[in-house]
């Protein structure tokens, strides 16, 4: 009786054993993206190439301002293959070849690749040399073949290459940079073995080359004068005629090549157009026949015939996106235009033969949120009726891309998000009470049939179908994809700013938009040609008494592109995505300081410091220019001067400039300044810690009972400089003129606590502060190896309080005033690791208390997230560590940092274009919420010391029931065993 009691009592553990998962640090199968998600892009299309033959898929390939070279699938927009090319390798041009290759060429000409079509494996690489910078340009004429070999012609840096399609060998090679010349065109004309290269090698010199198709010799050589000028601008209309602008950009100019010999013919535009005034551009559209001319607000479409008659065939209003010529089988070209209308786009797709007549034209609904349409690129098919068709391309304004067939789009890609240039985070809104969460979620049967189906996953029980909708369930139906707070603090709003002028607030549960805003301010107007957004802040963050406010952000940018251009503020609703004010500023913007201070309505105050080095407050209340003179004696700032080598520390004063009676505009007072000798140190990295880390302790207690106390700072500043001469590229100088130096400075008082110097070392450096340490990388020439450094800095003066019965008792100075002005006693640890990877970003964990332990977040060369614990970078290592030392957790001493697969954060991913890595705490103390983004973003979860406080999301609530009624019913089952036993024994 008694074995089987034992056996009821031990059944929960055997079910535990079965059923419980075993610890780890990977990832199950179905566990992927249940804490992360992981968003695909390629930026802002600059080409497009269709491919739509009937065999094979229908794809359109893409090169893109972010150097992205992608095939997108016709159908639904997908990717189907993609290369993230290097930073510098920027894209000049793409076509495909013989029905199988895509052609690429970059680096101004001087990089030939050649991919696969199909999967996009590269197929051979050419390098191409030239002793000169100039303009690229690539054609792949179907007229040449030189030993049945397909050959495309490419120019850049001065040289016109002729490749084989084959394999990249360069068949021949003609310079043409004997003078300098400045080549706009390179073409063949259909059916001839010659190749002309038209440019310019003066203002006033007209250049034409005429080279030998088979073999590259140069032909002929003539030069044509022109007194009245060229502007620059040159469109090709056809295989012997360009046009051009002349110098006042008033005239066009025909260039005939007919026979070899080049005429020129002059044009006033005035002739032509009515009423004409001002300047005019050619636009770079390639049309056959046809000439695109933007003259103040409208674009005037000219045909040019053979013998150079010119008639205006259309003017429409600017701005409008005009297509590239597209060659028809009945040897017409169709072209396509996109104007846009308030919140409605209008595509009309032309014949060059009959302009007045429309192939296409479609108005689809689109919304404001996209701008105005900037490229179009069309392509034609035949509908089911026999009847033809075209599908349009088309860039927006937003850099997102929209496929248009039958006036409806098909797909359309947020490629917008390619191209993040800073991002900050909201709390979402809190969960109104009486809300039941199976009420907004699910109805009762898609509860109950939820619930069956986890049953059977934890008991094993479930099929294939069964998994699959724990999945998709656990995915859609997820806690973390609702539109309010949780108490853990994992749900947020990620608000990021786009290169295009374009915020928009992401889901941290799964990434979709919720909502997006094309900034009205920031977009090109008669005020504003030309808008640039800078920088996001968090303006308005409401809790306690102001919590009936939406949060908001502040954007900051320029009209203009200098230091010294007029500012822009724009302050948008971080809840609705609407724009709730904006400003033109009088005054520029060279620095952004957010303050420490709050008004009643929880909006934080701004320092903006302009080019003449005046500080303006805002907001621009009573209220807050209260509050801030209050804190004006205790405000300073600094500025760095990179290229004059100089830091410069202010204080503000109360007046502005003589003669100013603006009461938000404080003047500044120069304090201090720190010089670099020229010619020995070049400023190349600075970092300083967040305003919103916190610290948990000051105190930092040793295994054998001491304590250091952690020099504590919002003030201290990290500066980097290098030699001169290694201040390009890694390898451009010798180890014996390349230094790296460090310096940790006071920014209240410009003293320099501590400077330490690494000999043979340059950059890039990379840097991260957090409490009392900084973490920096860079390379080693001497050991061809990348380190990391850490620096950490302890307060000396109160080393006396280690007294625990005196922090008992409150008998210590912890809680006594320290001036800045003081010369602090520190001292200073220091150590250095080889580090394998080269690194693009590096950031820290953050955690709601500063509790956990403290991980860097490293941005490695190969767009991933490495989670490295600090205590590997913990300058108290050595070799032989003491046993006290031991128990603290300090490692062995080893010269390089361990690389541990399974910390990676991002896993298998790829991050692809790593630019930024951004980290948030939850409310949950052991946790942070982790932000990459680039060319693609990535979201996750991490937990430094795992999760101590919380239970993890696969824990299985079902077992621990099952475990419970299990004990109830073998305690029930003892109870009575014993009870009958007991009766047994009295009756003995």
């Amino acid at each position: 009786m008694e074995i089987r009691v034992l056996i009821l009592l031990l059944l929960p553990l055997l079910l535990i054993s079965l059923f419980a998962p075993n610890p780890t640090v990977a990832l199950y199968e179905d566990q992927v993206g249940l804490m992360d998600w992981h968003h695909k892009y390629i930026g802002k299309v600059k080409h497009a190439v269709f491919h739509t033959q009937k065999a094979g898929r229908k794809r359109v390939v893409v090169s893109t301002e972010e150097n992205v070279i992608a095939s997108l699938d016709l159908r639904r927009g997908d990717i189907f293959w993609r290369h993230v090319l290097g930073k510098n390798d920027v894209i000049d041009a793409i076509d495909i070849v013989m029905g199988k290759y895509v052609i690429s060429v970059s680096s101004k000409g001087s990089v030939l690749r050649a991919w696969n079509l199909p999967d996009g494996q590269m197929v051979w690489e050419s390098f191409l040399q030239g002793s000169t910078l100039s303009k690229s340009f690539f054609s792949a004429p179907l007229n040449i073949k030189i030993d049945k070999d397909n050959v495309v012609l490419v120019f850049g840096k001065g040289c016109i290459h002729a490749v084989s399609c084959i394999d990249g060998e360069i068949l021949w090679k003609n310079e043409l940079s004997s003078e300098s010349s400045d080549i706009q065109h390179v073409f063949q004309p259909l059916g001839s073995d010659l190749i002309y290269a038209v440019g310019f090698i003066t203002s006033s010199k007209l250049v034409i080359y005429q080279i030998n198709a088979k073999n590259g010799d140069l032909l002929k050589q003539s030069t044509v004068d022109f007194p009245s000028g060229f502007s620059g601008d040159l469109s090709l209309v056809s295989t012997d005629t360009l046009i051009a602008l002349d110098s006042t950009q008033s005239k066009l100019v025909k260039i005939s090549l007919v026979n070899g010999e080049t005429s020129l013919l002059p044009r006033d535009i005035a002739d032509l157009i009515d009423g004409f005034s001002g300047m005019a551009s050619l636009l770079p559209s390639k049309l056959t026949g046809m000439l695109a001319i933007k003259i103040n607000s409208y674009i005037v479409f000219v045909r040019v015939s053979a013998e150079y008659r010119l008639e205006v065939v259309e003017k429409i209003n600017y701005p409008a996106a005009v297509s590239n010529s597209l060659s028809l089988l009945e040897g017409n070209y169709a072209i396509g235009l996109v104007q846009c209308s308030g919140s409605k786009i209008h595509l009309t797709v032309k014949l060059d033969s009959d302009w007045n007549s429309d192939m296409i034209k479609e108005s689809i609904e689109l919304g404001h949120q996209r701008g105005i349409a900037e490229k179009v690129f069309i392509n034609d098919y035949i509908r089911t009726d026999r009847s033809p068709g075209f599908r349009a391309l088309i860039v927006m304004e937003d850099h997102s891309l929209l496929l248009l067939q039958q006036g409806e789009i098909v797909w359309s890609r947020e490629d917008g998000l390619a191209s993040i240039m800073d991002t900050t985070t909201s709390e979402l809104p809190v969960e109104k009470a009486g809300v039941s969460v199976s009420k907004v979620e699910h109805n009762l049967f898609e509860w109950l049939k939820g619930h069956i189906l986890k049953l059977k996953g934890t008991l094993m029980l479930a099929n294939s179908d069964d998994i699959v909708a724990i999945q998709e369930m656990r995915l859609k139906s997820s806690e973390k994809n609702k539109m309010t707070r949780d108490h853990n603090g994992f749900r947020k709003l990620l608000i990021v700013l786009t290169k295009a002028g374009k915020v928009y607030a992401l889901h941290s549960g799964d990434g979709r938009v919720v909502w997006s805003l094309l900034l009205p301010s920031f977009r090109m107007s008669n005020t504003c040609h030309h808008p640039t957004v800078l920088s996001i802040y968090q303006w308005q963050v409401p809790h306690h008494h102001a919590m009936d406010e939406n949060p908001s952000v502040l954007v900051v940018g320029w009209c203009g592109f200098s230091l010294d251009s007029p500012g822009i503020l724009s302050f948008v609703d971080s809840y609705t995505g609407k724009e709730l004010y904006s400003l033109s500023l009088t005054h520029s913007i060279a620095q952004v300081i957010p303050l420490p201070f709050t008004d009643s309505t929880e909006q934080r105050l701004h320092l903006l410091i302009d080019a003449d080095g005046l500080a303006h407050l805002y907001p621009r209340t009573d209220e807050a220019i209260k509050i801030f003179q209050r804190e004006l004696p205790n405000t300073h700032w600094y500025s760095i001067d990179g290229e004059k080598g100089i830091i410069r520390g202010y204080g503000l004063q109360y007046s502005c400039l003589p003669g100013i009676t603006d009461e938000y505009c404080f003047g500044a007072k120069e304090l201090w300044s720190i010089v670099f000798p020229s010619e020995s140190e070049k400023i190349i990295a600075a970092t300083t810690r967040k305003l919103n880390e916190i610290v948990h302790t000051q105190a930092k207690v040793l295994a054998d009972q001491d304590v250091m106390y952690k020099y504590i700072s919002q003030n201290l500043l990290f500066v980097a400089t290098v030699a001169p001469k290694a201040a390009g590229e890694i390898g451009s100088a010798n180890p014996e003129e390349s230094w790296l130096v460090a310096y940790l400075i006071d920014s209240i008082t410009g003293r320099i606590l501590h400077r330490v110097t690494h000999p043979a070392c340059q950059g890039p450096v990379h840097a991260v502060f957090s409490e009392n340490w900084v973490v920096y990388h860079y390379f080693n020439l001497r050991a061809h190896r990348y380190e990391m450094s850490v620096i950490e800095i302890y307060d000396q003066s109160r080393s006396d309080n280690k007294d625990v019965l005196k922090l008992m008792i409150g008998k210590h100075n912890l809680t006594s005033p320290v001036s800045a002005y003081s010369r602090p006693e520190v001292i200073v640890k220091s150590q250095s690791y080889f580090f394998t990877h080269s690194v693009k970003a590096i950031a820290v964990s953050l955690t709601a208390k500063g509790i956990t332990s403290k991980q860097l977040l490293i941005g490695t060369i190969g767009d991933q997230v490495l989670a490295l614990d600090k205590r590997y970078v913990d300058p108290r290592r050595s070799i032989n560590p003491t046993p006290s030392e031991k128990e603290e957790g300090i490692m062995p001493l080893t010269d390089s940092l361990p690389i541990i697969p399974q910390s990676y954060v991002t896993h298998s991913l790829q991050v692809e274009g790593l630019r930024g890595i951004l980290s948030v705490p939850a409310k949950l103390e052991s946790t942070s919420l982790l932000f990459a983004y680039g060319v693609d973003l990535f979201f996750t979860r991490i937990a430094p010391s795992r999760t101590y406080d919380s239970l993890t999301e696969d824990f299985s609530y079902a077992l621990l029931l099952i475990t419970i009624v299990v004990l109830v019913a073998s305690i029930f089952v003892t109870w009575v065993l014993s009870e009958k036993k007991e009766l047994r024994e009295k009756w003995r």
